[in-house]
């Protein structure tokens, strides 16, 4: 049998987390506003007025072409006009940039679950308006123009990509730099991160290019991940069936888990680009984007190497404390704070914190638990001051209220008890009042000191010192 390899490239539309639209004032973020109320002249297109670009747009798209590693981030670019006709693109056309975009070439290097990197290369990069939302309900179709104007970074890779899961973790990838930079909050089921995948399929070896279809519509990392699945197999069947595969546009009903074809894909002739005769060239002066630059933070990648041979933590741990840019940070300032073993830290953080997180929903910067009271609360464990468990129970008490651990430790009597003299009578009071287990583990049922030493914690309330008290049992069972 012929064996096929899938050969993809994405193309992702990511909504930046400006205040306001591109060329007007009205606010960017309109997810939960009514349809239509947050609009203008502008971003609606009516007659007689004038767009202004957004500096910050700029910045955001200039911040994100280094982050990529582009080859180049143009001193001078063009806004153009794309002209098509949808009812939610009320001008009849969207800014957008075509042949002097801002920034082309660079690549997204991408960790493959067997371990394999697998470098992404970028075709461009250019800034662009959001047109409107068609919304279907029943047997109509309503326009909400709220997202007109909404400023976007359309970046397309090269066909690089070589199966769903592949573009899966690409995506997963591309998400965690934009938070991690800042320019975009990403969520992908509020539109903030839109995706559509071009596929095509070749025999296994050979090197042409086939004809591609695009899958639009795409609204979760799992949904790619099947549409592109689903997609790879129904070209498989076409081509052994003995037709060819046509360059349709296709849609994905994640209801159904189903494509089905939307039209004949466009062309870049289709859309008739032109130069946008109401905005003047985007100069990029040295010394602003030296400014923009300055805040380029080391990315994910370096993050997460640097953590490895910097704090000799498992590749397992620095992937998970720097998922994200907060955690990292609140990583490093504990680990700083402690002074300790680094890999203790990583425990507290990848067992205690991150619930903690997941349950309340908060970033690792939003804790009333800063950096300097984790440090305390594993310093307090690691000297006996206060058991593992009184450590963990501590954790929330700082977190409800935001006190000095030290504070509540002093004030609710929570130090850890590691004086014989005052442990020693708890033992033998439970020794004498327990003569079956006693004979039990003299008989040889040694695992029974668990058992032990947990009915003395019990009685302490938890302060007791647990190794201590393991000793002082030892010590009167042999008896």
């Amino acid at each position: 049998m012929t064996e096929y390899e899938a050969v993809i490239g994405l193309e992702t539309h990511i909504q930046l987390n400006t205040n306001s639209k591109i060329f007007c004032s009205c606010k960017a973020d309109s997810w939960n506003d009514p349809p239509n109320t947050n609009i203008c002249p502008v971003c609606t297109g009516l007659p007689g007025v004038l767009p202004v670009l957004n500096r910050k747009v700029v910045e955001k798209a200039v911040l994100l072409a280094a982050a990529m590693h582009a080859e180049k981030i143009a001193p001078v670019s063009y806004m153009d006009r794309k002209n098509y006709f949808y009812p939610d693109l009320p001008k009849g056309y969207q800014i957008s940039q075509y042949d002097c975009s801002i920034a082309k070439g660079g690549y997204l290097d991408v960790p493959m679950p067997d371990g394999e990197m697998r470098r992404v290369r970028i075709h461009k990069l250019h800034i662009e308006e959001d047109a409107g939302k068609t919304v279907r309900q029943r047997d109509r179709r309503w326009i909400d123009f709220n997202r007109c104007g909404v400023p976007l970074i359309e970046m397309v890779t090269e066909p690089d990509l070589r199966s769903a899961d592949e573009a899966a973790q690409y995506v997963i990838r591309l998400r965690q730099l934009l938070r991690w930079i800042g320019v975009s909050e990403a969520d992908m089921e509020r539109g903030q991160l839109r995706c559509d995948g071009n596929v095509s399929i070749r025999e296994k070896g050979s090197t042409v290019l086939n004809t591609k279809t695009e899958i639009k519509n795409v609204n979760s990392i799992e949904n790619l991940r099947d549409a592109i699945a689903a997609e790879i197999a129904r070209q498989i069947r076409t081509v052994e069936a003995g037709d060819s595969v046509k360059p349709w546009t296709l849609d994905w009903d994640d209801s159904t888990n189903t494509l089905r074809k939307m039209r004949s894909k466009e062309t870049e002739a289709d859309y008739h680009y032109f130069r946008e005769p109401d905005l003047l060239p985007v100069v990029l002066e040295d010394a602003w984007r030296e400014d923009i630059l300055k805040d380029l933070p080391e990315l994910p990648l370096d993050c997460r190497q640097r953590f490895m041979d910097t704090y000799d933590l498992p590749q397992y741990d620095a992937e998970i404390l720097t998922e994200d840019r907060s955690r990292s940070e609140y990583y490093e300032k504990t680990a700083a704070a402690f002074g300790g073993d680094p890999k203790i830290v990583s425990n507290w953080m990848m067992n205690d914190v991150l619930r903690m997180l997941r349950d309340s929903g908060k970033s690792a910067g939003e804790l009333k638990l800063s950096p300097e009271y984790l440090a305390l609360i594993i310093r307090a464990v690691v000297d006996n001051q206060i058991t593992s468990n009184t450590g963990k129970d501590l954790l929330e008490k700082v977190e409800e209220s935001g006190r000095n651990p030290e504070e509540i430790i002093k004030a609710d009597g929570l130090a850890q008890v590691s004086d014989d003299s005052a442990l020693r009578p708890v033992v033998e009071a439970l020794l004498a009042a327990n003569p079956e287990q006693v004979e039990a583990y003299r008989g040889g049922k040694e695992t029974l000191i668990g058992w032990f030493v947990g009915q003395v914690m019990r009685e302490s309330r938890g302060k007791a010192n647990p190794q201590l008290v393991r000793e002082i049992l030892e010590e009167l069972l042999k008896e």
